[in-house]
């Protein structure tokens, strides 16, 4: 089974004393930075690299992680950027400069997915139903 919870676009995050902090954001500032790349398969190109392409500009990708915390960890410490999910990293993401990407931002659909077995369990469906309240929650208007 699978139920949409919430849908998610990328954004760019640096540190707050990073160059790309000020100024314009640009297909050319953006590509022309240094950045970490969250693959979990270890693949240098993903989403946010097809979605730059058509601006004829590819990323400097000089490191790849298995996750988005690792991405931020790095983008703070270092002079790297990191294109993670806005929604999904903001706690992680406080007291570092984001920014819109200057393309159109790739989007996610995270969903809430399950074997049609365990329909019947009454503790799966308890909890299936307060994770999908609190995304509810948090996706309606004036909620963030």
């Amino acid at each position: 089974m699978n139920e949409p919870l919430f849908t998610d676009r990328f954004i760019g995050v640096v540190r707050s004393e990073h160059p790309l902090s000020t100024g314009k954001m640009t297909a050319a500032r953006y590509a022309s930075a240094r950045h970490v790349h969250v693959s979990r398969r270890g693949l240098a190109e993903g989403l946010v690299d097809e979605a730059l392409h058509p601006t004829g500009r590819r990323r400097d990708v000089v490191t790849v992680v298995d996750g988005f915390g690792a991405a931020l960890a790095l983008a703070r410490a270092s002079d790297l950027v990191a294109t993670v999910p806005g929604r999904h990293t903001a706690n992680l993401r406080r007291g570092m400069h984001s920014f819109e990407l200057p393309f159109r931002a790739p989007e996610v659909t995270v969903s809430l997915l399950w074997h049609a077995r365990l329909d019947a369990d009454p503790a799966h469906r308890w909890l299936c139903g307060r994770v999908l309240d609190v995304c509810r929650r948090q996706t309606e208007p004036g909620d963030g």
